[in-house]
C-alpha cells in the first residue's frame, strides 16, 4: 500500500473479515493512469478498477487479507454432474422415455459397461434438454461468478441443485453462488447482481430460437396455451411473456407449437431470468433495483410481494415463490445495504440497470403453467 499512496490526494482503507478494500481519489498528475501509477498497480497484491463516471481519478482497490479459503471443488462437479444427470432423465421423460435403472446383475459384471451404455442410449432423447438446460444456469451463475471475481468479492463456485424426475419435471432445483465478502457500493451491486440474468438470457434465447425451429405446430383449436409440453402422455400448456410470443411469431409462424426439448429450455431459461429479476430483497431484481433507487426498494419489493400474491388466485406457484422470498430474505423484503450506501452508481450505469428492469418486464409471464 506504501508504493500506492505518493499518487493518491487522499484515500480510505475498510478492513472487513478477509478483505482490505481502499477508496481512492488519484492525484491529477497521474490520471490515466500515468505510466508510474500503472507500473505501481502491477504490483498491487489483488483488483483494482476505476470507478466508472466519476472522472478519471477514482479508484477501488482489493485484496484478501492471509490465506485463501481452499474451495470445495470436489463438492461442485458431483452437484454438477448430479444435476445433470437428473435434468437428463427428466428430458427422456419429457421425450417419452422412462429412464429406469442400468439392468446389472451381480452375476453378470463383465457385460456392465454394455447395460450402461444401452441404458445411456435410451436416455439419448434426453441429452438435448440436459444440455440446454445446464448450458443457460450454467451461464447465470458464471456470470455473477466471473463479475464478483473482477471487483474482488469472494464467492464461491456456482452449486447446482439436483432434483428427483418424478417430483420435478426439468430436474433441478436452479443453482446459486454465494457471495461471503461484502459488497462496497451500489456499482458493484448492479453489475454483480444484473450479469447473472443477461448472461443466461442471450444463452436462452440461442435455445429457444434454434428449438421453434424444430419445434412442431400443433391445430389452435386443441391447445388452451400459445405452448405445449407432453408428460406421460398429459399436455402441459406453457405461458406467454414479450419475448416469447415474439419469438414464436418470428421462428414458428405464429403457430401453437408442442415445443422442440431445446425450446422448453429455452422457455424455462426465460423463466429464470423473470424469477430472478422479481425486485424483491435478495433476488438479482432486488440488488438491481437497490443499486438504482437506495432504501426505496424496500417499498417496491413491498409492492410486487402482494402482487404475487394477488396472481397465486390465478397460479398457485406464486404463493410458493413469495413465500420463498421471504425465507431467502429472512423475514424482510428490503434489501440489506452495502458498505458504501451513500455513493450512487455512475449516471453511464444507470442505463444497464434500467435495460434490466425492462428485461424483467419482457419476461414476465403472468401464469406460467396450466395443465
Amino acid at each position: 500500500m506504501k508504493s500506492l499512496t505518493p499518487f493518491f490526494q487522499y484515500w480510505r482503507s475498510t478492513l472487513t473479515r478477509d478483505r482490505e478494500i481502499v477508496d481512492a481519489v488519484v492525484a491529477p498528475a497521474h490520471w490515466g493512469p500515468s505510466a508510474e501509477l500503472r507500473a505501481a498497480l502491477r504490483d498491487w497484491p489483488g483488483v483494482h478498477y476505476w470507478v466508472a463516471g466519476d472522472g478519471e481519478g477514482r479508484l477501488m482497490l482489493v485484496r484478501l487479507l492471509g490465506r485463501p479459503q481452499p474451495e470445495r471443488w470436489w463438492l461442485h462437479a458431483i452437484l454438477f454432474l448430479a444435476t445433470f444427470v437428473t435434468m437428463w432423465m427428466a428430458g427422456a421423460m419429457l421425450a417419452g422415455v422412462a429412464p429406469g435403472a442400468p439392468a446389472i446383475r451381480l452375476s453378470e459384471l463383465l457385460n456392465a459397461g454394455r447395460a450402461l451404455l444401452d441404458w445411456v442410449t435410451r436416455l439419448r432423447p434426453g441429452l438435448e434438454f440436459a444440455m440446454g438446460l445446464m448450458a443457460i444456469l450454467l451461464a447465470h451463475e458464471t456470470g455473477h461468478y466471473l463479475t464478483a471475481k473482477h471487483y474482488g468479492i469472494n464467492a464461491s463456485p456456482p452449486y447446482f441443485l439436483p432434483a428427483p424426475p418424478l417430483w420435478n419435471f426439468v430436474g433441478t432445483f436452479g443453482a446459486f453462488i454465494r457471495l461471503r465478502s461484502p459488497v462496497v457500493d451500489r456499482q458493484q451491486l448492479l453489475d454483480v447482481g444484473a450479469a447473472g440474468p443477461w448472461a443466461g438470457f442471450v444463452v436462452a434465447m440461442l435455445m429457444l430460437v434454434a428449438g421453434l425451429l424444430a419445434s412442431q405446430p400443433v391445430p389452435a383449436l386443441e391447445a388452451s396455451a400459445p405452448q405445449l409440453v407432453m408428460i406421460g402422455g398429459t399436455p402441459l400448456y406453457l405461458g406467454d411473456s414479450l419475448v416469447m410470443a415474439a419469438a414464436r411469431q418470428l421462428f414458428a409462424d405464429g403457430s401453437v407449437v408442442l415445443l422442440h426439448p431445446l425450446a422448453l429450455a429455452g422457455w424455462l431459461g426465460l423463466l429464470v431470468t423473470m424469477l430472478n429479476l422479481l425486485p424483491l430483497g435478495q433476488l438479482d431484481g432486488g440488488h438491481v433495483l437497490y443499486a438504482l433507487i437506495g432504501r426505496r426498494q424496500a417499498w417496491v419489493g413491498r409492492a410486487s410481494w402482494f402482487a404475487l400474491l394477488v396472481l397465486g388466485f390465478w397460479f398457485w406457484g406464486w404463493w410458493i415463490w413469495a413465500l420463498f422470498t421471504v425465507i431467502l430474505g429472512r423475514g424482510s423484503l428490503a434489501h440489506p445495504t452495502v458498505l458504501d450506501r451513500h455513493r450512487r452508481i455512475p449516471p453511464n450505469r444507470r442505463p444497464f440497470g434500467w435495460a434490466s428492469a425492462l428485461l424483467f418486464v419482457a419476461t414476465f409471464t403472468p401464469v406460467p403453467f396450466y395443465i
